[in-house]
């Protein structure tokens, strides 16, 4: 998995946390598959609907904090993650 402090674009852009289709019980291959992005200050209150219950591993930039929920529309129980 990339280190929290290097999460960025192809471009240099910034990027807040990484979500990851794929994951394994093996470190090194985690962090694989599919990836979505999510930007400084997002706020989504819906997975893109090909991404539901898809993400299995991820990775949370540095002075960033990801808070999922485990029903759409920010319903439900919640939890935060960050680096």
């Amino acid at each position: 998995c990339p280190e929290a402090s290097s999460l960025k674009t192809a471009n240099g852009t910034r990027v807040c946390a990484q979500l990851y289709s794929d994951d394994s019980a093996y470190y090194d291959q985690c962090c694989a598959g599919d990836v979505l992005l999510v930007e400084p200050g997002a706020d989504v209150p819906y997975m893109p609907h090909s991404w539901a219950a898809r993400a299995s591993s991820l990775v949370v930039g540095t002075r960033c904090e990801l808070q999922v929920w485990s029903r759409a529309g920010k319903k439900g129980s919640h939890k935060k993650f960050s680096a």
